[in-house]
């Protein structure tokens, strides 16, 4: 894993740029029951591990939601802007769950930059980011995030 480190003047050259993978982190149940704590979604197929071992995945699963949640801490690891006074997440255009991530799933993140637009004191990106499985066939993630950076 590499940080693209850069500044706001230099966001818009970044159009296109892939900024590869973040390091893998595994999913584990203490993960997941926090989760199903904060949120309040108890669902068995992700909180009980006996009666999962007969649901559809064989084991628990992470909630898809939490599974989005770590684009966070990912974006985190592949791109820094270092003269920004404002860092926002803005929100998510578009998102899908292809596969479920199995608890002791590693994941990573792929993030590409498809748009810098600019806003009213700064810019926005819009980043194509796919959250894999280590092994799997399909990605467990696949959306399109918007940052904004101001000035």
């Amino acid at each position: 894993m590499s940080t693209t480190i850069t500044t706001f003047r230099d966001l818009p050259d970044l159009v296109g740029a892939d900024l590869g993978y973040t390091d893998y982190i595994e999913v584990d149940q203490a993960q997941i029951d926090t989760f199903a704590d904060a949120t309040d979604d108890h669902q068995w197929l992700h909180t009980d591990p006996e009666r999962a071992k007969d649901g559809p995945f064989g084991m628990t699963v992470a909630h898809g939601f939490l599974t989005l949640s770590l684009a966070i801490p990912f974006w985190t690891e592949l791109l820094d802007v270092t003269d920004v006074t404002t860092k926002v997440n803005y929100g998510l255009d578009k998102v899908r769950f292809p596969a479920p991530v199995t608890v002791g799933s590693k994941i990573r993140m792929r993030a590409t930059i498809a748009s810098v637009t600019e806003i009213a004191g700064g810019v926005q990106l819009g980043v194509d980011q796919t959250i894999e499985i280590e092994g799997g066939s399909k990605p467990a993630v696949v959306a399109h995030s918007l940052y904004r950076f101001y000035v």
